[in-house]
């Protein structure tokens, strides 16, 4: 074989080897995505249409075992399952920094003992995290900044209160110019009026359980495309809530981790499967959107009932990092 064959099969071979490398790594860190660029997107993501369009929250990420709550790489890998919003929860370190970590305390899901305020920044993230076994992991908790940032591009991050107050949450999400990618937790109609009054692009998940919460809330002046109303763990039975709610433009939220969940976690049903007909029944009594432990399992069940023609589709997509 002449010199000119030999460098052209040689270059044919790193090319198909460049190919399958570099193939591979992109495959793995395929994602679904919910592509919001600007406040406009998030708005038009949580309007009601009356065009089915379910979905689902991912809480404290959604644990598994290998895979923390509230840890980067269980974000990561949801989002390679599924489409998912992702809630988190925030807290202040000894130092005044804002890490994410559900409990006030740490023994439960790290290696460490004690509350969280009593350790500094530099201290926190030195401790390993427990997977939804108890195992140790090689993860680490992240910073607020640090998922912040991370949802860029990425999803839409639910942000739960825990000692970190609505007004700092939505001046950090300022901070990172990324108020298009978070839904703020608030748990009183003052907390929906005062950040509304310091930002009124802001959206906020507000419990709005009864008839008469929805009257109540409609007298705050916080305009109804700035809500999802979370209407509790346990389904309203009443039809004319869902209604209501959605008569006003705005997204009606359950969870499922105090229920129908629990039936798959603690080994009740082994075939998730089987309960589909479940959270079905969610999405025909009026709702849209289901806060779960489960969103691995659940996500792919959810995710193809959404008609293609739908407007909010162009904003679920695949997409490689």
């Amino acid at each position: 074989m002449n010199c000119y064959k030999k460098n052209l099969v040689s270059g044919f071979a790193l090319m198909l080897a460049s190919l399958f490398l570099f193939g591979f790594t992109k495959d793995t860190a395929r994602l679904h995505v919910i592509a919001v660029k600007k406040v406009a997107d998030l708005h038009a993501i949580f309007k009601y249409s009356g065009q089915r369009a379910p979905f689902i929250s991912a809480h404290r990420g959604g644990s598994l075992p290998g895979f923390p709550e509230n840890s980067m790489a269980t974000y990561e890998n949801t989002l390679k399952n599924t489409y998912a919003i992702i809630e988190l929860d925030p807290r202040y370190t000894k130092d005044s920094a804002m890490v994410i970590h559900h409990d006030p305390t740490l023994r439960r899901t790290t290696e460490g003992n004690g509350n969280v305020i009593d350790y500094t920044l530099a201290e926190l993230l030195k401790l390993r995290l427990k997977d939804s076994k108890g195992n140790l992991t090689d993860y680490h908790m992240p910073t607020f900044d640090e998922v912040l940032e991370w949802a860029k591009g990425r999803t839409i991050l639910v942000i739960d209160q825990k000692d970190v107050s609505a007004k700092d949450r939505l001046r950090k999400a300022e901070e990172h110019n990324c108020v298009q990618n978070v839904i703020l937790i608030v748990y009183s109609f003052n907390d929906a009026k005062l950040c509304y009054s310091l930002n009124k692009n802001v959206v906020m998940e507000v419990m709005i359980p009864s008839p008469e919460k929805v009257l109540e809330f409609d007298k705050t002046g916080v305009p109804w495309k700035n809500v999802v109303a979370f209407v509790g763990h346990n389904l309203p039975d009443s039809p004319e809530l869902y209604k209501m709610i959605h008569e006003r433009g705005a997204l009606c939220m359950a969870g499922s981790s105090r229920n129908v969940d629990l039936k798959f976690l603690r080994n009740q049903v082994t075939d998730f499967g089987t309960l589909k007909d479940e959270y079905m029944d969610f999405f025909a009594k009026g709702i849209d959107l289901i806060e779960t432990d489960v969103p691995v399992y659940l996500g792919p069940l959810v995710n193809p009932s959404v008609p293609a023609q739908n407007p909010v589709k162009k904003y679920f997509m695949e997409k490689s990092f």
